[in-house]
């Protein structure tokens, strides 16, 4: 098909029907929260024309021809140098046009070559600051995305990447075995347990831990077709924040005393967000916040993020031409 009727198919699918009652929804809770930020946010999230992907290239499956490509169609790195921690080998892509580069199909035998995400889904990543060696839990990890972010920036000792839900957890499998190779995959244990229970399964075994938790899917929700899934999940949000406690309590218990750990959502919601780590932070006597504030810093030409947050924390606000997020990052220290 030529490319303007590819353009149309692709403009069918994008002007999706807005979720009005998930919509109103919003409009009361950010407009408190997020002030005059929230209208900015709304007109991105909105609409998916304007929306943006970044390209997370394979390490393992290296094409000197996609990154050609890519360079040609004006793509160019979504984090700069000068960032606390960014290795070598960890390559993302971004422009400033928006619109989706082409997903690349699976093929048997052969490892993909680059994973389509929001960037600002690596800020928890690079937030995590993975080292050779380290024993990690991705504990919330379907579809993979983050788990795959991770094994491109460093070699774990172990890594075990969890997820409870049966359709999810075959997904993450799937995510693994495309963009893995055969002798780095015995380093991975693919796990389907409850992550509340994970910290008194395997206490204090991991140096780094990821909880990148179940949370309202703001952007997502906001297309809901069904009318009675939308006003279920909106009714059952309220119970998320107690669910994301207690998987970061879990997580603290498998942290080694000196370990650390990234939480992350990709809701603009304050009680899944800042309210959960302040009833951690104020419950457990035993973790520390730790400042990312250099991190946001380094990457605030490409990223915007809502101001009057504490150093330990960052959300990132979607706005037209840097189109990422939502997603809320912070990161806590066992002592």
């Amino acid at each position: 098909i030529t490319s303007s009727q590819l353009e149309n198919k692709t403009k069918g699918k994008l002007q999706k029907q807005i979720c009005q009652v998930a919509l109103d929804h919003f409009e009361k809770q950010y407009t408190t929260e997020l002030g005059e930020a929230w209208a900015s946010v709304r007109d991105v999230l909105t609409y998916p024309l304007c929306w943006q992907y970044a390209i997370l290239l394979n390490k393992f499956s290296p094409s000197a021809e996609l990154e050609n490509t890519l360079h040609v169609k004006g793509y160019h790195p979504a984090f700069p140098g000068s960032l606390p921690y960014l290795p070598a080998s960890f390559k993302c892509y971004i422009r400033r046009t928006p619109g989706r580069f082409p997903a690349q199909k699976h093929q048997a035998g052969k490892l993909k070559e680059y994973y389509l995400l929001n960037a600002a889904s690596l800020l928890p990543v690079l937030a995590l600051e993975v080292k050779d060696g380290e024993d990690v839990l991705d504990l919330c990890a379907a579809p993979g995305g983050k788990s795959v972010a991770t094994l491109q920036c460093a070699y774990p000792g172990q890594f075990q990447c969890n997820e409870y839900d049966d359709l999810r957890s075959r997904w993450l499998k799937q995510t693994i075995e495309s963009f893995i190779p055969d002798p780095l995959i015995n380093l991975i244990m693919v796990s389907k347990l409850d992550g509340r229970q994970i910290g008194d399964l395997k206490p204090e075994l991991y140096d780094k831990v990821l909880v990148d938790a179940p949370c309202s899917n703001d952007r997502s929700w906001l297309f809901s077709s069904d009318i009675q899934q939308a006003t279920l999940r909106l009714i059952q949000r309220k119970e998320l924040p107690s669910l994301q406690f207690q998987l970061l309590r879990s997580a603290i218990k498998a942290l080694r005393p000196g370990g650390s750990l990234v939480y992350s959502t990709c809701t603009l919601s304050k009680a899944e967000n800042s309210d959960v780590i302040n009833l951690i932070l104020n419950s457990c006597s035993n973790v520390m916040p730790v400042d990312i504030s250099e991190m946001a810093k380094a990457v605030s030409q490409e990223f915007t993020f809502l101001s009057g947050m504490q150093q330990h924390e960052l959300l990132v606000l979607p706005e037209k031409g840097r189109a990422w997020g939502p997603m809320y990052v912070a990161k806590l220290k066992k002592m």
